[in-house]
């Protein structure tokens, strides 16, 4: 599958390509640039005659502790004003070099080639950088997006499963958020773990279109862009108590069903058919086939998801922003006072998918 597309943003519009073997053009543009890679591809950029930084892809990467390495690798690579850095990498890589290009000597320009389908499928476009601080999650970050996007489905097939799991939960999402049309659209491709190169080519176009809408229409997160936080603030909180050794795009998973469970207990959504049943149970399935999910979920601490949960940046002083799915179909922001009654719920909500995929 090849295709392109372009997002109109406030600092100008920018493309994102869909094309097999894009990568490889990357390095053959010449001129002035840096390339900051996941440290997987740092072999594969030598003797190129580019200069190279390259960097784990851990959470703790992506922390301002981290930063101020990479800034002075930038500057020790010779980088000015003029140069452009080049990104290849999941979205621990395109959150760093988001965040770098915005603030070394007041701004880059960039690009970016995401390397898992997750990055692929959603954050490669919207422009943010999300950068730990201390103990709390994304907590600091920019908009800052990169000049052009080029994805090559191809590179799915290095992934693992867990990987492509991942990344089909955040297209899932990202498609029954923007409408009932989406998700079926999404459904029709019959998307899994052992999907080929080109249907997965293919959810990756229809989840960056779907996405595209909310970019273009609430660009920094006042209102309908907020939707697209579905799962996640349960997930941060999945993702601190385990160490980070569940992935952000399986938390995420996890944290959609939590959200599912405390949207029952609202009496706003009711077991049974529906299209959010209907969605539900298409996670669940991507979920099932995690391998080693349930020691992980297990281990999962009450307390840790409280605080971590509590600690979220989406919540404000005297109430808890949640996002939580309609019986309709599709999904709302709530937000709850912040109460022993709020707390028990979410709670409740834990303990139900803990007991749900801890077995």
């Amino acid at each position: 599958m090849s295709a392109s597309f372009e997002i109109r943003a406030a600092s100008g519009t920018y493309t994102a390509c869909i094309q097999p073997g894009s990568l490889e053009p990357l390095v053959g543009r010449g001129g002035d640039i840096v390339i900051l890679c996941d440290a997987y591809f740092a072999d594969w950029f030598e003797g190129r005659g580019v200069a190279v930084i390259s960097v784990p892809a851990l959470e703790t990467t992506k922390s301002l502790d981290g930063i101020p390495d990479i800034i002075t690798a930038l500057r020790e690579a010779g980088a000015s004003r003029r140069t452009r850095l080049i990104a290849v990498g999941g979205g621990i890589v395109q959150d760093v070099a988001g965040f770098v290009a915005s603030v070394y000597m007041r701004g880059l320009k960039w690009d970016y080639a995401p390397t898992t389908l997750l990055a692929m499928v959603d954050s490669c476009i919207g422009g943010k950088s999300s950068i730990n601080a201390g103990p709390y999650k994304n907590l600091v970050g920019t908009f800052h997006p990169p000049q052009s996007i080029l994805i090559d489905p191809g590179l799915c097939e290095t992934l693992s499963a867990e990987q492509r799991i991942a990344g089909l939960c955040e297209a899932a999402k990202i498609c029954f958020a923007r409408s009932a049309e989406a998700f079926e659209a999404y459904r029709a491709l019959e998307p899994g773990v052992a999907a080929g190169t080109g249907v997965l080519g293919e959810v990756i176009g229809l989840s960056l279109a779907s996405k595209k809408w909310f970019l273009e229409i609430d660009e920094f997160d006042q209102a309908e862009r907020l939707l697209l936080n579905y799962g996640h603030t349960f997930g941060h909180a999945i993702e601190s108590a385990s160490d980070f050794r569940l992935s952000h795009g399986i938390a995420v998973g996890l944290g959609m069903m939590a959200a599912g469970a405390m949207s029952r207990s609202l009496g706003r959504l009711e077991a049974g058919a529906g299209p959010t049943a209907e969605f539900e149970s298409h996670i669940d399935s991507l979920l099932r086939e995690v391998p080693d999910l349930a020691p992980l979920v297990a281990e999962l601490s009450p307390d840790r998801l409280m605080v971590a949960f509590r600690g979220d940046k989406k919540h404000t002083a005297d109430t808890f922003a949640v996002v939580l799915p309609l019986a309709a179909g599709g999904v709302e922001r709530v937000e709850l006072s912040r109460s022993p009654e709020t707390e028990a719920l979410i709670q409740t909500a834990f303990v139900q998918m803990k007991a749900r995929y801890a077995a």
